[in-house]
């Protein structure tokens, strides 16, 4: 769908969003080469790398690259497999953060984004002060940095993302798209993968100003209709509309101690301060739910989830609260707690029956309401 250019794209990109996850549930491994991806088996695994961090990097470690060549790269670094229930949450959280902004959302993987905010800020200046504060905001309350592009449409937004990585934030006025666009690889592009970059090779295209240059029917014979897309893309002309924003499912948050702790009334405190915080962001979004979910995690870092599901919606926060001070009682605590989590589930937008504090009493524990243990 054509957009006319006058608008103002917000591309927001988590960086290397798997494993800084894991580094914000480890500090300890703040600073280390960590590979999110399969069991190296050392050196003989069969897998890949799903991410890495930036220390990591510096050996030549990269997304989708052999699980055997990383171990090979780099032996010492930390192998961690995939948490995605873990990504998926803090995924929800971090979506929902940026849909407080505008309504005009478009969620385009489980760490990126696009938000048309033309209808909130005036001008540029206004546009990086308002990426200022999402940066901001998005730190102090994921421990998480993101990367933003700020351009006139999506594809110009996405390559900025990318620009400054990792907690960057590049703008691209409309006088100077073509002037950021045309000294970069034509692999920039998204959707030029290997077979096009090496067709545009041979073309002696090796930049987005060659293929900007370049004969659209040239083009055209050498790579068929998609050479139009690529092209617009090229000058910097493609516009396409930034979706509507996707459902929320869930809110929660959680919070990892600096020593393990072992005191029932510590957890049940800390406990009631993270409902705090998924109350007032349920309220904020207008939503009600159904289900409260505990996580727990212990010092030896196992860790478990629990959820319970009441007959009806509620909105309240001593609902929350209640509901997890009966579970987090069901656990054993011969073991000291590094991480507890709280959050709520089964949303829907206020316009249905809302549980009153007794009537979570009646609720019913649903299929995930027996103790569910990952692996570690």
């Amino acid at each position: 769908m054509q957009m006319p250019a006058s608008r103002i794209i917000f591309h927001i990109d988590m960086d290397s969003f798997f494993s800084s996850v894991e580094v914000r549930e480890r500090p300890s491994l703040k600073g280390l080469p960590v590979v999110v991806g399969s069991d190296p088996k050392k050196g003989e695994g069969r897998g890949v790398v799903s991410t890495c961090s930036y220390e990591a990097r510096k050996y030549g470690i990269h997304s989708a690259m052999p699980i055997s060549k990383a171990y090979m790269l780099c032996p010492d670094a930390v192998f961690l497999r995939v948490n995605m229930p873990l990504y998926k949450q803090v995924s929800e959280n971090i979506m929902l953060l940026l849909q407080r902004y505008t309504s005009v959302f478009q969620q385009v993987s489980v760490d990126e984004a696009y938000l048309d905010v033309t209808d909130i800020v005036i001008n540029y200046t206004e546009a990086q002060e308002l990426a200022l504060r999402i940066k901001k905001e998005m730190y102090d309350e994921e421990g998480l940095n993101c990367s933003i592009g700020v351009a006139p449409n999506k594809v110009v937004a996405k390559i900025a993302s990318d620009y400054q990585k990792p907690d960057g934030l590049t703008i691209v006025k409309p006088e100077n798209v073509q002037e950021f666009l045309f000294p970069m690889e034509v692999s920039a592009i998204p959707g030029v993968g290997r077979r096009t970059r090496e067709i545009l090779g041979k073309m002696d295209i090796r930049t987005i100003g060659d293929m900007a240059r370049t004969d659209v029917q040239l083009l055209v014979s050498r790579l068929g209709k998609s050479a139009l897309k690529l092209r617009q893309m090229a000058l910097g002309n493609y516009h396409s509309k930034v979706a509507g924003k996707t459902e929320v499912k869930s809110i929660s948050k959680e919070d990892t101690f600096e020593e393990d702790v072992g005191d029932i009334e510590i957890l049940r405190e800390t406990m009631d301060r993270l409902a705090q915080q998924v109350h007032s962001r349920l309220v904020r979004h207008g939503y009600v739910f159904r289900t409260v979910n505990l996580k727990i995690r212990f010092e030896d870092f196992t860790t478990y989830t629990r959820a319970f599901s009441l007959r009806a919606t509620s909105n309240d926060l001593s609902v929350i609260c209640k509901v997890g001070t009966r579970m987090l009682n069901e656990f054993s605590c011969k073991k000291k707690v590094r991480l507890i989590g709280i959050g709520v589930s089964s949303l829907m937008k206020i316009d249905s029956q809302q549980t009153t504090l007794e009537d979570f009493i009646r609720g019913d524990q649903n299929e995930n309401g027996n103790l569910i243990k990952p692996s570690k």
